[in-house]
């Protein structure tokens, strides 16, 4: 018989994990309670690998701080960091348990159509490859801000991509601050208060202390965490099938008594909300700043190209084995009494698809080993979040506006740092503010405004010469709003959240209309801008276009000792 006391907790945190993760809002159809959870027994096995990761971490943020000495250093680890390494960190900044766990159990309960969520995630990369990292790493020094403002006005523009970028880091943060604090309640069994503090002091460590070269090894070590539990998942799915897929699903077929599983439908049945959260997906991830950030960590326009190849591959890779593991679930799970409850349903819910097998094939110390990962995956993303946010206050706001560039390394350092406690503070006041409340839109509307109001003023910035400063910061206006507006006029928050019978707007998904609406007002408003700036700024792209192209005048690596 399974642990039921340490898995039925952990299936709650699950619960609450998945609905922080863009794209497993059908997992909330029914209105899932996000509300405080109650204290359980702990999970020695789960606590016992965190530990571990912790001293790992810990040691790894002191190595690093002994080399992060300057801006440099604090916000790209110098440039220092190789393709492949920089690709692995990326993974682990993208990949999330929550997430993985998420789309297997949309695997688990609607077949094949849960792959749309895998594959729109997956998309967004190529995109990345050929239009994006090249340009940014060429053009940029520690921010996409100082990409778009290369050629456009450096005030106004920066402003306004700092503050783009801020409500971004701060939605992403409430989200995954709430999950992190019940997630360590449930498995430490301490006041969701403590938790929270647990959780923001860690990540306060791995920032202000170690910078980026700590952020970027805690995300290597979780993505490699993350990737060996579901490679050891699947291999023993398959094994149980003679490593045949054909078996496997044939075996889950037979368990559903239907070929449904094996055809579109189930989940997704209107193409205009399946368009629209493919569009979020896809432009959404090249508009994300802690993932934009990552490019400047590189040495040159060749590893950043490396980057995204080897990035793209560890995600397919991972999503292949979320597939395994969600029709795996139905084969193995599906009708096995120990994990049903009953209504012939699985025990905790839909979400524990992937939990039930995990222990089907690794017992309890496997589900120990997922436990710890969820967590650090957690850690991972929110080290990362802070940086980007801490970035955009320091370098963008405070040494780029407020003091016109005339500000010394030392002093531009001292402020990154203070920046990242500062976010720290806001993040923890702001777990402790929605600790009851429903969050699961935001991670939706945190992702379609990247999409918005991000990735068509970056990319139009890289590559068309009409763009003005007008259009790029009055269109990226009209496409967060329009984002924000739309979110709140549709059922994730108008009937979820608000109470409301029927959602003004009726998709789930916005980006389809929201990006649509940025990339519209951007062009607009830049093809009917005469002003003299104007002229000039369209007359400057093409010694831009140059350097994205060839590198030539971009910052390099900075060389250690």
């Amino acid at each position: 018989m399974p642990n039921t006391s340490a898995s039925g907790r952990f299936g709650a945190a699950i619960v609450l994990l998945s609905s922080i993760v863009v794209g497993i809002e059908p997992a909330f159809a029914s209105g899932t309670d996000l509300g405080q959870t109650v204290k359980q027994a702990t999970n020695w096995n789960a606590i016992g690998m965190f530990v571990a990761f912790v001293i790992l971490t810990l040691g790894i943020t002191w190595w690093a701080s002994k080399r992060t000495k300057s801006a440099a250093d604090f916000y790209t680890a110098g440039g220092s960091i190789t393709g492949f390494q920089n690709g692995l960190a990326i993974a682990g900044d993208f990949m999330s348990a929550a997430s993985f766990l998420g789309v297997t159990a949309l695997l688990y309960g609607t077949g094949l159509d849960g792959m749309v969520y895998a594959v729109g995630v997956v998309v967004g990369w190529p995109l990345m490859l050929f239009l994006i990292a090249e340009p940014l790493r060429n053009l940029g020094r520690y921010t996409f801000a100082d990409v778009v403002t290369y050629r456009l006005s450096k005030v106004p523009v920066r402003i306004y991509a700092a503050l783009s970028s801020l409500t971004v880091v701060i939605f992403y943060l409430i989200a995954q601050m709430v999950g992190a604090g019940q997630l360590v309640k449930l498995l430490f069994g301490i006041d969701y208060l403590y938790a929270l503090f647990m959780v923001g002091g860690l990540m306060l460590v791995y920032v202000t202390f170690g910078g980026m070269a700590a952020t970027t090894w805690v995300q290597i070590i979780k993505a490699g965490l993350l990737l060996s539990g579901a490679t050891f998942m699947a291999g023993a799915v398959l094994a149980k099938f003679g490593f045949s897929v054909e078996a496997m699903f044939a075996k889950a077929v037979e368990v559903k008594g239907s070929t449904a599983i094996m055809s579109p439908g189930l989940l997704f049945k209107d193409p205009i909300d399946t368009i629209s959260l493919a569009v979020a997906l896809a432009f959404g991830t090249a508009g994300l700043p802690h993932i934009l950030m990552r490019f400047f960590t590189v040495p040159d326009a060749k590893e950043a190209r490396k980057s995204v190849f080897y990035a793209t591959s560890f995600i397919g890779f991972f999503y292949v084995l979320s597939v395994v593991i969600g029709i795996g679930a139905i084969a193995l799970v599906a009708n096995n009494p120990e994990y049903l409850d009953g209504n012939k349903g699985l025990k905790g819910g839909g979400n524990m698809a992937a939990v039930w097998l995990a222990h089907a094939v690794g017992g309890d110390m496997f589900l120990g080993f997922i436990s710890a990962v969820a967590f650090a995956t957690i850690l991972a993303v929110v080290a990362g979040l802070t940086l980007a946010g801490a970035s955009a206050i320091s370098h963008d706001l405070y040494a780029s506006v407020f003091a016109r560039g005339r500000v010394d390394e030392d002093t531009e350092f001292r402020v990154s740092r203070l920046s990242c406690l500062a976010l720290g503070i806001i993040a923890i006041v702001l777990g402790v503010l929605f600790e009851k409340q429903n969050i699961a839109y935001l991670a939706g509307l945190t992702l379609a405004i990247a999409a918005s109001a991000n990735f068509p003023i970056l990319l139009l910035s890289m590559l068309w010469s009409g763009l003005t400063s007008r259009g790029a910061i009055l269109g990226g206006c009209v496409g967060l709003a329009s984002a924000v507006l739309l979110t709140i006029l549709g059922p994730a928050v108008w009937k979820a959240v608000l109470g409301y019978p029927q959602a003004i707007f009726p998709w789930g998904n916005p980006a389809l209309f929201s990006v649509t609406a940025g990339f519209a007002a951007t062009w607009l408003l830049s093809i009917t801008d005469h002003s003299e700036q104007a002229t000039r700024e369209r007359a400057e792209f093409e010694a831009q276009f140059i350097r994205s192209q060839t590198g030539l005048g971009a910052d390099g690596a900075n060389v250690h000792p």
